[in-house]
């Protein structure tokens, strides 16, 4: 009976040590996704001031859905040549706010860009809430649909 007792005792806190272990797995994991998405946003933040196809395309999924705060959505053809052509020229950006949450090759990336532009030479501002969906796709981040809304006055 003492020997039942003693056996099944070790084997609950097995479990349960196998079992934080998982945990502690999971959330490694989650923050080295967290860390490699942030690094893929930087990335095309990077490469949205300074554009090239070379620098962009790998960074976006061929199926981008790129939805701007005026209401024009762009594919991945669109929002590489208009960067490229200097239609949309983002002189600086700047990142703020952001939170990133990972759902399995999912990721969601939520933050504040503000930008000095130079769209078709026109010098602007532009303040804008953006949602990034991220998804994991051959062993790479890449940006999948893309939202902007304008800042509540």
């Amino acid at each position: 009976m003492l020997k039942t007792l003693i056996l099944a005792a070790a084997g609950a806190l097995a479990l349960v040590t196998l079992s934080g272990c998982a945990s502690h797995a999971t959330t490694v994991a989650s923050a080295s996704s967290e860390q490699a998405v942030a690094a893929a946003s930087e990335r095309l933040r990077l490469a949205m001031i300074d554009p090239s196809p070379a620098a962009l395309a790998p960074l976006v999924a061929d199926d981008l859905s790129y939805g701007h705060s005026g209401g024009r959505v762009d594919t991945k053809d669109s929002f590489i040549g208009d960067l490229v052509a200097g239609k949309s020229d983002f002189v600086t950006i700047t990142i703020t706010d952001q939170t990133i949450k990972v759902v399995g090759q999912t990721a969601l990336v939520r933050h504040t860009l503000t930008a000095d532009t130079n769209d078709s030479g026109k010098p602007g501002k532009v303040q804008i809430k953006i949602l990034g969906v991220w998804q994991q796709q051959g062993g790479q981040w890449k940006l999948l649909a893309r939202q902007a809304v304008r800042v509540a006055a």
